[in-house]
């Protein structure tokens, strides 16, 4: 065999192909025989030329793991001892290289099965031979082992890394260095979870110093390998970094901004400062780094990119992608140098300066939301400025960052409508179909959140956009469209006049064909969607046939994005017809079906680099499929299945909500896909399944209570929602997908009340438990960094969603909540600590206080450990905490009994500015007022009403918070009705506030109706009584609308007959 064997590995390296071909074929036929192992071996080692030595131990290599049980001890000698001489005694570094991955693959069984001990002994003798290729190959071997025997390596690790440090300190060979510094790589990878990986900070400036000499001798390829390394001491939770950090970003920051190196280089330095920035941001800020980063980054952003360059390793785009990171971790020392950097360079005389001044703007604006919002005027003026510049990249950056601050920055942007809506109506007009398609995702990103304020610009607005909606290329079209569909729902009936022109044009657009078009076709259909919810059902039901056949059509032509929005479509329809969408049911559900068991369809790039590529060496299938198996380099998923999945869950959902009972032959099949998404791998299905498992239930309980069986078919679905749930809320990684289990928890109790509920609530509770402690799944960061209070964020997506299944349980369970709520208390209170954010602190005291009101009297044993930081919050700089503190300060002064009494004087103090001039917020005036009269309701004796009413009447009526109705009003009436002498002291004051309370469109009747009966009372005390100076009838002081509404009371009509008057 062997001599056969040497001229088919000869023709097989010939240029001919179809020599190739039948050596190939030949060799794939002889590889079947053990008898090749011995025979390559042979020609590993002698044979001529190095090309067929390295073919030899590539095919060695693909065939060993097949045969390697069935060879003889002395051949398994043979093969070994053949190939610890071709490492060491050849003078070709690619046989070399060949030989240890064989090597490798051996080991994989022969090192566990005790058959090569001395394996690992000479591979440490060799690495610190005299020779420099015994060194070097030494270290791949040690890269390459770590693959296949890497726990063979614990006993040894401490002397290893002593030895790659050494190595890595090479002064006589760079090879040595470079294989080191590969080494390392590996081993990092292999190690990251042990203790002994901390060990690797020591290596850290070695392998900078490698990586410079790299860099300075070109070799880039390998000095991006110290990237790969501080990528891997980076996302380790041990605390690895140290002092490090400095020194790697320094590097990093020399790389990045180096014009003469590769992108891929500049790219790698970039994502480690990314990485850091996400995963170690507090290191950055204890190290002062925040700022010497920005000062690279941001000019960065103005770098101009060849044209031919990959725009994902673009240096402008890799920095803003680490400026939003930055934003999004640290925000606090984000901002200032931004906006320092915006203001100055929106002045520059480049246009790239001032196109990266408001490209930074629009960056930061998700990070850094709360600091902009209290910045709007300056950052504004930045970037409406912009959008009249000269210079179309300039015009587009700021119609950009226009778009982010109305996604980001509701709905304080809102408020300036007045100057931004004409500033974008001029972009539409822009010479540039790059600025206008920017100017129209802005429009669509601001309308979005607005209401009756589009209205004075509706007009000017749809002249625009019909306009371009016919004269526009496609990909204007589409983003047209957007637009108009958040005109729709902000203008929601005043869009009437619009609706028929923008309809027919979409039937235009729902019954293109070609490829090229049919994104067209999905915007068009989720159009018509939106405008059907802004008309409503009858404007919109007699039209809708010609419509929905379009859309169920669409299904045919394979598109996917079509059939997404074609879901979002029928998810519309379905709630502006309610029940009368039962009618399609059977057209839509299946298809809805179709998509949720569409095949993921996951795409993977594989890496097939190794060197049995070169001169087509790959051509041999391997038997060694564990070894052999490619590196993945990059996975990527292909997004449009995902949406589509999670828009058909999500209709699914909304189908049963809307045609309630109707919905029973799809209900099995529907629970059994929505258990299956709950689980699913990424998080945006996972969200809908969550979300429509809640419509589910509801339905099933709709369907089920009827049948004899239902009560059991009724706890089975709810058996099964509810473990989903609990499950989601520790174990599911995202925040958003959590949050929502817990508001549709929330959401059962209320509907169900306790009963339902009771047997999971030693489960909810410590879920509950975890989520405050925060250690759930999607509460886990990579930091090692202690996080500190001051630069906490406030999770409003996350705790918001958490604190609020508390008041839900008080109120299913009152005072027996209780125990539960002294499990729950001290886990909360930490988000109450001063040192935290302020929406932290409201968000304990709102769940205070709808606990207080609901749990009741047990609340009192809690006062004296909260009464502290609701006074506090009184005095916030934020509204809606000073607004949250008087709500929670009124209950628990109503139902913490005797023990709020020593707090009284303290509340009234607080409370008092609150009636002021000086506070600008109608509703926190109303909840300081609900506060007062729940105050006076339980203890009056312990309230100087004389001083307290003249300032609480003076507030009234309600301007904004009419929750808080029943409790003012109760407690005047109260008064008026026990003939208080202290509130009988303004009339005057009264009749003026009754008046207008009881002609209130915002009152309820039955708040009226107490108001009636006090006035009534107040006025049978003085009929016929004379009371003022000035002869001021009654009738006149009161008006015509409060006199009719009074006039169901008897005592009223008397006064009317007579000459009754106050003063």
């Amino acid at each position: 065999m062997a001599q056969s064997l040497e001229l088919l590995l000869i023709q097989f390296l010939m240029p001919d192909n179809d020599a190739r071909r039948q050596a190939e074929e030949q060799i794939k036929r002889l590889a079947k025989d053990p008898q090749v192992v011995p025979a390559l071996v042979q020609h590993l080692r002698t044979a001529k030329t190095p090309n067929v030595r390295q073919l030899a131990a590539v095919l060695l290599r693909k065939k060993i793991t097949g045969h390697w049980a069935k060879l003889s001890l002395q051949l398994k000698q043979l093969v070994k001892q053949s190939l610890i001489e071709s490492i060491t005694m050849e003078h070709s570094p690619p046989v070399r290289r060949a030989s240890a991955n064989v090597v490798s693959i051996i080991a994989k069984y022969a090192v566990p099965a005790g058959e090569w001990p001395d394996l690992l002994p000479f591979l440490f003798q060799c690495s610190q031979s005299a020779q420099e290729d015994h060194r070097e190959v030494a270290l791949i071997l040690f890269s390459s082992l770590t693959e296949t025997i890497g726990n063979s390596f614990r006993p040894h690790f401490a002397d290893l890394q002593a030895l790659l440090l050494k190595c890595l300190q090479d002064e006589t060979s760079n090879r040595v260095r470079v294989a080191a510094l590969k080494a390392v790589g590996s081993f990092l990878e292999f190690t990251n979870d042990g203790p002994e990986v901390v060990k690797f900070r020591e290596f850290i400036p070695s392998i900078l110093n490698v990586s410079r000499q790299c860099l300075a001798s070109g070799e880039e390829d390998v000095a991006v390998i110290a990237f790969e390394i501080f990528d891997e001491l980076i996302e380790s939770p041990a605390p690895l970094l140290g002092e490090s950090v400095k020194s790697i970003v320094q590097f990093a920051l020399e790389v990045c901004s180096s014009q003469n190196l590769e992108s891929n280089t500049r790219h790698q330095a970039i994502q480690i400062i990314s990485w850091l920035a996400k995963y170690k941001s507090n290191s950055l800020k204890k190290h002062k780094l925040v700022i010497p980063i920005l000062q690279v980054m941001c000019p960065l952003l103005a770098e101009s990119t060849d044209g031919d360059e990959d725009d994902d390793l673009a240096p402008d785009r890799a920095a803003a992608e680490v400026i939003d990171t930055m934003a999004l971790n640290l925000p606090k020392h984000v901002f200032p140098t931004i906006l320092e950097f915006a203001s100055l360079s929106s002045q520059n005389a480049n246009p790239k300066f001032r196109e990266a001044a408001v490209t930074a703007l629009g960056v930061i604006s998700e990070g850094c939301l709360e600091l902009m919002k209290n910045k709007l005027e300056p950052v504004l003026h930045i970037v409406l400025g912009a959008l009249r510049d000269p210079e179309q990249m300039v015009r587009g950056a700021a119609s950009f960052a226009l778009g982010q601050f109305a996604e980001h920055l509701q709905p304080e942007i809102v408020s300036h409508y007045e100057s931004v809506l004409p500033c974008i109506l001029n972009a539409l007009e822009d010479t540039s179909d790059e600025v206008k398609e920017k100017s129209y995702y802005a429009l669509a990103a601001f309308c979005e959140n607005m209401g009756e304020e589009i209205l004075p610009f509706l007009d000017p607005l749809m002249g625009r956009l019909l306009a371009a909606l016919q004269n526009s290329p496609r990909n204007l079209q589409e983003t047209c469209m957007s637009a108009i569909g958040s005109v729709a729902a902000a203008a929601e009936q005043a869009f009437l006049p619009y609706a028929e022109r923008v309809l027919e044009l979409m039937k235009n657009f729902m019954v293109l064909t070609n490829d090229e078009d049919l994104r067209s076709r999905a915007r068009a259909t989720e159009l018509v969607g939106i405008v059907a919810m802004s008309v409503g059902r009858t404007r919109m039901e007699p039209i809708l046939p010609p419509f929905i056949e379009a859309a169920i059509a669409g299904f045919k032509l394979e598109f996917s994005e079509l059939r997404e929005y074609t879901h979002g479509f029928f998810s519309n329809i379905a709630e502006i017809l309610a029940v009368g969408f039962a009618q399609y049911l059977p057209h839509v559900v299946p298809l809805a079906f179709a998509s949720c068991n569409l095949d993921d369809g996951s795409a993977v790039d594989i890496d097939e680099s190794d060197d049995e590529n070169i001169n087509g060496f790959g051509g041999v299938s391997s038997d060694d499929e564990a070894h052999d198996e490619p590196r993945v380099r990059n996975i990527s998923i292909r997004t449009g299945v995902l949406d589509e999945k999670a828009a058909a869950t999500q209709a699914l959902g909304l189908f049963a909500e809307h045609t309630k009972s109707s919905y029973a032959p799809y209900l099995e099949e529907s629970l059994k896909i929505l258990v299956r998404h709950s689980g699913y791998f990424h998080e945006d299905v996972r969200l809908q399944a969550i979300m429509a498992l809640k419509h589910i239930l509801t339905v099933a309980q709709a369907i089920y209570q009827s049948q004899n069986e239902g009560p059991a078919k009724i706890k089975e679905v709810l058996d099964t929602v509810m473990n989903i749930y609990i499950k989601t809320m520790t174990e599911d990684d995202d925040k958003e997908v959590v949050a929502q289990a817990c508001m549709s928890i929330a959401d059962i109790i209320k509907e169900y009340g306790y009963m339902a509920i009771e047997q999971y609530m030693p489960r909810l509770v410590d879920a509950t438990l975890v989520l405050l402690r925060e250690e759930s799944a999607c509460q886990q960061t990579e930091s090692d960094d202690d996080i500190d209070d001051d630069d906490t964020k406030h999770d409003e997506e996350l705790m918001d969603a958490v604190s609020d299944l508390l008041p839900a349980f008080a109120k299913s369970m009152g005072s027996h909540f209780a125990p539960i709520f002294a499990k729950l208390f001290d886990p909360l209170m930490k988000f109450a600590r001063f040192s935290r954010p302020p929406q932290d602190r409201t968000m304990v005291v709102a769940c205070l206080a709808e606990v207080a009101q609901d749990m009741g009297p047990p609340i009192a044993g809690y006062v004296d450990r909260v009464m502290p930081t609701i006074l506090k919050e009184l005095a916030s700089s934020e509204a809606t905490n000073r607004r949250n503190a008087a709500f929670c300060v009124g209950e628990m002064c109503k139902n913490g009994g005797e023990s709020t009494l020593k707090y009284y004087s303290d509340i009234l103090r607080g409370l008092h500015p609150l009636f002021g001039e000086s506070e600008p917020d109608n509703a926190v005036r109303d909840n300081a007022a609900g506060a007062v009269a729940r105050m006076i309701m339980v203890h009056p004796e312990s309230i100087p009403l004389n001083q307290v009413l003249p300032v609480f009447l003076k507030v009234l009526p309600l301007k904004e918070d009419h929750e808080e109705s029943m409790a003012v009003y109760s407690c005047v009436s109260t008064l008026v009705l026990s003939s208080n002498p202290q509130i009988l002291a303004l009339v005057p004051e009264l009749v003026n506030l009754f008046a207008q309370v009881v002609v209130s469109p915002e009152e309820t009747s039955e708040v009226k109706a107490q108001v009636g009966r006090a006035f009534s009372h107040l006025i049978s005390l003085y009929v016929g009584k004379l009371w003022d100076l000035k002869e001021v009838h009654l009738y006149q002081v009161i008006g015509p609308a409060a006199s009719s509404a009074f006039s169901i009371f008897p005592v009223w009509r008397h006064c009317l007959s007579s000459s009754f008057t106050i003063s």
